[in-house]
């Protein structure tokens, strides 16, 4: 069992580690820490969480990578929502084999059939799919998020029928799987007022597995990117196989060495008067650099409405891993201007971020190339969950036992 861990509020971590409350709070503004509210609703923070962005410049060790196991795993895989292959790589470097990947986007088909054309990849809708027990060790599955009606149902398996979430469970039981492993974004956790994730887990316990799930932090998985991503596992009940978590590194990527010479690429442009506006912005600052009657003029409406808006005119840091990528880098909202340069990250720089090999090359025009790197899982982050998945089945790992958050507190982080 792990010691409790002790909180401390930015005054009382500033004293311990010597550094000054501003930057403990502009870490936390930035995403590079997670705070919580104690019983007075003052921001408290671990200390383990502050030091690691501390040191995160201490060792001249470069760490970016695209990680790789040496040994191939005698465990397969089918891959459902294959998108342009983040997962599937990740999947495919810890060491684990595909014998199906499925996806209906032609783009990212195409993407797929170019770089891998020994992959098994149908290019279909997953409705028309058969599946057979024993087919694969492993279903996974990135399925989109989607509101069950509820009306007097028990929710099981025969009540989500016609959703994409559906078929992801089909699969798992046609197929009966070792492990079930699904994948979405972090709002799953409180969309539907979390109704629609005790849904998706009471379908795989119905199906015969036990669940856990956790929301995994890209960039402390050897991803230059503040990326969250919901993991659901869920493992056969009749296998003794404990359910574990990538454990998070203690050091970051600044996207300083993500980008070092990254290949030249096409790329989006800001229009002039765009362009102008965040010439003005120093790295890692947005909207609010700009002189009051600059920001009014930008921001129109938006600037009298509340939040925070921080994604607004911003630029990058080059000392921290860059913001969660969208599919396209010059939306207003989420903005992802470079860090020197003003222009938009290019196509090879977003991919760099998502931590696709150089050598991927991706089909369709520039703006289909933005919208398959950004909706794709960061291949580190799927080779990390791949590397457990064999661990797991190995039988090389213990159930870890993790202490849990109070309440209220987990739900100011989700929150952020």
């Amino acid at each position: 069992m792990k010691n409790k861990q002790k909180y401390f509020t930015a005054g009382e971590a500033a004293i311990t580690l010597n550094i000054s409350i501003d930057t403990i709070r502009r870490w936390d503004k930035s995403g590079l820490i997670k705070s919580f509210r104690n019983n007075r609703n003052a921001r408290i923070f671990l200390l383990d969480e502050i030091k690691r962005i501390q040191n995160k410049s201490g060792s001249k060790t470069k760490k970016f990578k695209i990680l790789k196991n040496k040994k191939q795993s005698p465990y397969t895989v089918i891959e459902l929502f294959a998108g342009a292959g983040g997962t599937a790589i990740g999947m495919e470097n810890a060491g684990i084999k595909h014998v199906l990947l499925n996806e209906y986007d032609k783009y990212a088909c195409e993407t797929l059939r170019t770089n891998r054309p020994d992959w098994n990849i149908i290019e279909d809708d997953i409705r028309n799919l058969k599946f057979e027990e024993g087919q694969a060790d492993i279903v996974q599955g990135g399925f989109p998020c989607q509101t069950f009606s509820y009306a007097g149902k028990k929710m099981g398996l025969d009540d989500i029928r016609g959703t994409l979430f559906f078929e992801f469970a089909r699969c798992v039981k046609e197929v009966k799987p070792k492990i079930a492993i699904g994948e979405n974004v972090k709002g799953l956790l409180s969309h539907d007022n979390g109704r629609t994730l005790k849904t998706m887990i009471s379908v795989l316990e119905e199906l015969g597995y036990k669940v856990k799930h956790k929301v995994l932090r890209s960039q402390y998985l050897d991803v230059s990117q503040k990326r969250e991503r919901l993991i659901i596992i869920g493992v056969r009940n009749d296998l003794d196989i404990p359910i574990i978590f990538p454990k998070e590194k203690n050091y970051i990527i600044p996207l300083r060495e993500a980008l070092h010479k990254c290949p030249k690429s096409e790329g989006q442009q800001y229009p002039e008067k765009k362009r102008k506006i965040l010439e003005l912005i120093p790295p890692g600052g947005y909207w609010r650099e700009l002189p009051e009657k600059l920001q009014k003029e930008y921001m129109g409406a938006s600037y009298y409405m509340g939040g925070g808006k921080t994604g607004m005119a911003r630029r990058l840091s080059w000392d921290e891993p860059s913001l969660t990528l969208t599919c396209s880098p010059a939306q207003k909202q989420t903005e992802r201007c470079h860090p020197k340069e003003t222009r938009p990250l290019t196509v090879r720089e977003y991919a760099r971020i998502q931590t696709f090999p150089d050598s991927w090359k991706f089909a369709g025009s520039v703006s289909q190339q933005y919208k398959q790197i950004g909706n794709a899982v960061p291949v580190n982050l799927g080779y990390h969950i791949g590397d457990i998945l064999i661990k797991m089945l190995s039988g090389e790992v213990e159930e870890e036992v993790e202490e849990a958050i109070p309440v209220q507190q987990q739900m100011f982080a989700f929150a952020q």
